[in-house]
């Protein structure tokens, strides 16, 4: 390896490394405002929390190694341009195109790691991410019986202390709302003291309470009228209540295994192939029933095939009133039946055509995001030689200028494709407008053309009027 490339690299990896990670973080951030809410206040580990993080910042690699790859060539670039190191190159008998080769092999190589990834490790991120997230949303908060405050999480009761001590555990005033039998009777206990601790296996939660007396009235029920209003004393009573869906608990695999998402290519192939078997399937059971419907209309049919034209005003005048009006009846009906029967199975055919789409749509994002990777250096490594300007101004501005047209166009094609308005080629559609732009581009910064240098245009429009100086 020349030394020339050893500094081209140095000064494309630097920036590439630190733009990825910043790229990662802030999807990452993103992330974390959106759950915020189910995360907090549930006691939950460490560990978990860093577990499901680290599965999220996976998920985000495919999207941010294109904006890294983008943001870095034209960083790179363009501060070999500002600083005259492109113009030392060129003199060197280094071309610009050249220049790239190293940049161009390790962003190559990019794009292998990004379609490997994107196929055998963001499946099984996706998957662990999906299964967490959902572990996490369906916790309850951790306990947490503040004084002053009606505590309601625990199913079936509300708990009210009027104070609590410093060690968490001993309380005051004591006020548990028992509902558990609904409107037919009505529990309350009083105490005047009481110790909360849980059992060593997390399942239960203790109340020990001194002091105190249980009221019990029926409200509802048979002969409830004739049941007294019953108050018991105690000196000591112990209270428990099931937390167990408190607890972190894992689900299984099998509840999102089958979800496109989690799929690879070959997953996703077969499963494309059995849901088009189902859709077609489903589709002539919908052609059958509807023939089926008609069966008396192509009997009618079968008997008068030889009689020629039918003259249905002429047969119809041949008929009485009554079974005139029956049989327009027996027409409406049929065809309202038929309208909505095929109208409801129209939906149905459409959601099953939705849900193949969206295989067919994850199926190509997984050669797309890939392919990002070197369209967006085809754009970035010849515009940053282009304006020559280096730093994070203008590079920042830029990557995100190309990367939001890139999305947007994605996002649209995407809903095409999802509504059947495209076929799956239709996830090409923004690499297909970023292309030219990137050759067209390139081509600009090998020829060292002018057409993008501010200094000819205003050459370029000032010639006009300093002719008409000369003549004045």
């Amino acid at each position: 390896m020349k030394r020339i490339d050893r500094l081209i690299l140095r000064s494309f990896i630097g920036p590439l490394v630190l733009t990825f990670v910043l790229a990662v973080f802030v999807l990452l951030m993103q992330f974390v405002w959106k759950y915020i809410d189910d995360m907090v206040g549930k006691g939950l580990d460490f560990k978990v929390i860093v577990e499901l993080l680290l599965y999220a910042s996976a998920t985000f690699v495919p999207m941010a190694l294109p904006i890294a790859v983008l943001f870095a060539s034209i960083m790179t670039m363009g501060n070999f341009g500002e600083k005259y190191e492109l113009v030392a190159m060129k003199a060197g008998g280094i071309s610009v195109r050249r220049a790239m080769m190293p940049m161009a092999i390790v962003v190559l190589m990019l794009t292998g790691v990004a379609f490997y990834f994107a196929n055998n490790v963001m499946p099984n991120a996706m998957l662990k991410y999906r299964m967490t997230l959902y572990d996490i949303t369906r916790k309850k908060p951790a306990v947490n019986i503040r004084p002053g405050e009606y505590y309601k999480e625990i199913d079936g009761y509300v708990i009210h202390v009027g104070d609590k001590d410093r060690d968490g555990r001993t309380l005051h005033d004591v006020v548990i709302y028992d509902h558990t039998k609904g409107i037919a009777e009505t529990n309350v206990i009083v105490a005047r003291d009481g110790v909360m601790q849980t059992t060593p296996d997390n399942q239960y939660l203790l109340f020990t309470l001194d002091s105190g007396y249980s009221y019990s009235e029926p409200t509802s029920g048979e002969n409830y009228q004739r049941r007294p209003f019953t108050t018991i004393g105690f000196e000591r009573q112990v209270i428990s209540f099931d937390i167990s869906s408190f607890a972190f608990s894992r689900s299984g695999e099998d509840l999102f295994k089958g979800s496109y998402q989690m799929m690879n290519l070959s997953q996703l192939k077969a499963n494309i192939a059995k849901l088009d078997s189902a859709y077609d399937q489903r589709k002539a059971e919908m052609n059958g029933n509807i023939y089926a419907t008609m069966k008396v209309w192509q009997q009618y049919s079968n008997n008068t095939a030889t009689a020629g034209k039918v003259d249905f005003y002429r047969m119809l005048d041949t008929i009485g009133t009554a079974q005139r009006t029956k049989a327009a009846s027996y027409a409406r009906n049929t065809a309202s039946s038929i309208g909505s029967y095929i109208k409801s199975y129209g939906e149905m055919l459409q959601s099953d055509r939705e849900y193949i789409n969206r295989h067919e749509i994850e199926r190509q994002r997984k050669f797309t995001l890939s392919i990002a990777c070197l369209l967006l250096f085809l754009i970035g490594a010849p515009f940053g030689s282009i304006v020559r300007k280096g730093g994070l101004g203008l590079p920042l501005v830029a990557s995100v200028g190309f990367f939001v047209l890139y999305y947007v166009v994605g996002m649209i094609s995407e809903k095409a494709v999802r509504e059947s308005a495209l076929g799956p080629e239709g996830m090409w559609v923004s690499s297909l407008v970023m292309l030219p732009i990137g050759l067209m581009l390139t081509l600009q910064a090998t020829t060292d053309s002018s057409f993008f240098d501010a200094s000819s245009w205003k050459k370029f429009f000032s010639k006009p009027f300093s002719r008409k100086k000369k003549k004045c």
